[in-house]
């Protein structure tokens, strides 16, 4: 190949080398310009995620000048962003995975694989990465999970699960296909040597092939490894930022409470004024005690003196701050949970909570369409990775074994009124006893209870049937 193909990718003069094909020659640089990289979003998006970048703070003091033009001093101006970001995406994350995902199988013959899975969902502690993951997708529009296989200390086959971000230190690149599955996957950090250098790495995984890769003065160092997982291990979390179309009125709040606080520093206390004809000095901007002294008229009005005060903003000015909270919480969809919100409420009952909390019902459903999806491919590759990693003689079982997850609600179910709404179904001959034993929310182990009320049935039958006997013979009571 001369430096001419070598330079466009074209092999022979006609082709283009394909993503693979650059992987297999190990031109690691050309590979990832074929790749998707979202950085610009990310870094927009944790602009206004991490409230120390905002507008605001790059308000500047005001300079006051001398009659001559000499600068006498520096009036401070306040610099207040507010953390509107950090609430409605902490909202957001609640009433998604505030209570953890809850898993069942579907499947029979499987109790084995179903267990290992349950098992590594609490060794990797599972319930904290989504929640980690999600919140961080929320604040930076994606974020990965992303499965390690490794060896333990004992030798054994194990795995963790790590939270990839760009405020973690991570670059995300990724490659889908036409029905947006995804087909590459690869994830940027620096690495701190022995000797004090940092060094780039890159990982890249595909279904076959798992490449790491090590930046040098000239190119790349790639080992290549075969992925004993047999799919891609990574979860990629992709969104709006929670507070996406709010970030200007954002702005403007915090601008206003800036500006109130700086009016609030210069006319909340009280100015003495004496009035007279010639004023002998004005009030400094940073005096609690302030006051103006005027020379009295000759011919003028009586000399007068009285304190003038400042009532409060004006009522426009009140009214838009208003307005711009209420706008930014329901065009972000968050409920408003404050103090002044939620007191007198200890009596509500469930139903009636999650009605006032409907904006983010709506806000969690719509999170729900990929987030379901995203449930699906975690019990996918979870299994994969038992069956062909860690427990390979769970595979065929691992193959036929059928995860359901469920949502939970975040603040639980009015177990009252679940109960009562029971127990009438059942009386009512529309629930049989096996259903509302299953159903019933203070059960843990439905299959335990429904055991022991055989037995206890077993039990009172054998009872029975004794005191029967003994009637026969004239010996009961």
């Amino acid at each position: 190949m001369n430096i001419f193909n070598w330079i466009t990718g074209k092999s022979g003069g006609t082709e283009t080398l394909s993503f693979e094909e650059l992987l297999a020659g190990k031109n690691v640089g050309r590979a990832i310009a074929l790749m998707t990289d979202n950085e610009k979003r990310v870094n927009k998006s944790l602009r206004v995620y991490n409230i120390s970048e905002h507008n605001i703070m790059e308000r500047k003091d005001k300079p006051v000048l001398g009659k001559d033009g000499e600068l006498l001093r520096l009036d401070r101006r306040w610099k207040i962003p507010i953390p509107y970001p950090v609430y409605i995406n902490e909202i957001a994350l609640v009433f998604l995975y505030g209570k953890p995902l809850k898993w069942s199988q579907a499947s029979e013959g499987t109790d084995r694989a179903f267990q290992a899975f349950t098992e590594i969902l609490e060794r990797t502690r599972f319930d904290a990465k989504i929640r980690h993951a999600k919140r961080l997708a929320g604040a930076e529009t994606q974020s990965a999970m992303l499965f390690h296989v490794y060896r333990n200390d004992e030798g054994k086959a194990d795995v963790l699960i790590k939270t990839l971000a760009k405020s973690l230190g991570d670059h995300i690149y990724f490659r889908k296909d036409q029905f947006d599955r995804l087909t590459a996957f690869a994830r940027g950090y620096s690495l701190k040597k022995d000797d004090g250098r940092e060094v780039y790495h890159l990982d890249i995984y595909t279904k076959e092939k798992i490449y790491r890769c090590e930046k040098v003065n000239f190119g790349w160092e790639v080992d290549e490894e075969a992925n004993p997982v047999g799919k891609i291990p990574v979860i990629l979390f992709e969104q709006e930022t929670e507070f996406d179309g709010v970030e200007g009125m954002i702005e403007r709040r915090e601008w206003i409470t800036s500006v109130l606080a700086d009016v609030n520093d210069r006319f909340s206390s009280p100015m003495l004024v004496s009035i007279g004809d010639k004023v002998l000095s004005l009030p400094e901007k940073m005096e609690d005690a302030k006051s103006i002294h005027i020379k009295p008229s000759e011919n003028g009005p009586k000399a007068d003196v009285r304190y003038l005060t400042w009532d409060s903003a004006s009522e426009s000015k009140k009214l838009e701050v208003e307005d711009l909270d209420r706008l930014i919480l329901n065009n972000s969809f968050t409920p408003d949970i404050s103090y002044e919100q939620l007191r007198g409420l200890s009596g509500i009952s469930g139903r009636a909570l999650k009605l006032m909390m409907t904006l983010a019902v709506i806000k969690a459903d719509k999170r729900k369409e990929t987030h379901d999806e995203y449930a699906s491919r975690i019990g996918s590759l979870m299994t994969a990775i038992i069956g062909n990693a860690l427990q390979v003689g769970l595979k065929q079982e691992c193959d036929r074994l059928r995860l359901q997850h469920e949502f939970q609600e975040p603040f639980g179910d009015d177990v009252e009124a679940v109960l009562n709404n029971l127990i009438r179904t059942y009386n009512a001959g529309g629930l049989s006893l096996d259903s509302l034993i299953e159903m019933n929310p203070i059960i843990r182990d439905a299959e335990a209870e429904k055991a022991r009320i055989r037995e206890q049935r077993e039990r009172e039958m054998e009872e029975e049937a004794q005191r029967a006997r003994m009637d026969v013979f004239g010996t009961a009571d």
